[in-house]
């Protein structure tokens, strides 16, 4: 079995298994989990160039709203050398997330419970969403001192419902990156990515903002 397949397998086992009470995915099927949160997760990397080169070079990936793990888990086992960090919300998640994290050997992710409005990214990052939110509503919500770059990955009706979206994100971003990613036995998929049209300038001072220089 490919490493990546076994990853796969001992995730899945742990999500309908162990933490199987805390319903971190609806998926009961393997191959369903494999091809809607694994593939789903990395194809976009295989697929984009644009996307892998920017992870590479910037070399810090910080995935908003993670959810169940997803694709920072996979992400983080595919690129072993890069520097991940999880920002989600709910404490429970962060928890539970972080925990399966140790149990497969993943020692390259750092995880915090916050709203991504409360972090100022203070490194050179590359930063994912993942059903989470709509475009220009969550693009205004960062906080940068460095450049950073910015990745959606939609729906197959994602230029249908975010149309607006899509137009007031322009006014201050532009689109770096605009593929159909294909997923064996998913609906059509898409990544979008966006990089702010001003370069930060100096170290934005706001709130009391959480610097993911400080994420331990």
């Amino acid at each position: 079995m490919k490493s990546m397949e076994r990853f796969a397998k001992e995730y899945f086992d742990l999500l309908v298994g162990e933490y199987g009470g805390i319903n971190l995915t609806r998926i009961k099927e393997f191959d369903e989990f494999y091809n809607k949160q694994i593939l789903d997760s990395i194809e976009p990397l295989k697929q984009s160039s644009k996307f892998l080169n920017d992870i590479e070079s910037k070399g810090v990936f910080i995935d908003v709203g993670f959810g169940g793990g997803f694709p920072l888990l996979p992400l983080a086992k595919y690129l072993p050398h890069i520097q991940f960090y999880g920002v989600e919300t709910r404490n429970k998640k962060v928890r539970v997330v972080s925990e399966i994290a140790a149990k497969l050997g993943l020692n390259n992710i750092k995880f915090l419970h916050s709203r991504i409005e409360n972090v100022l990214i203070d490194t050179s990052a590359v930063c994912s969403l993942k059903a989470v939110g709509k475009v220009h509503d969550f693009l205004i919500k960062f906080n940068s001192a460095k450049k950073i770059s910015v990745y959606f990955y939609k729906g197959p009706n994602f230029y249908e419902i975010e149309k607006s979206q899509i137009y007031e994100a322009k006014k201050d971003w532009n689109i770096i990156e605009e593929v159909e990613v294909k997923i064996p036995s998913t609906e059509k998929r898409y990544l979008i990515g966006f990089e702010p049209k001003k370069v930060p300038c100096g170290t934005k001072r706001i709130k009391q903002l959480v610097k993911v220089s400080d994420i331990t």
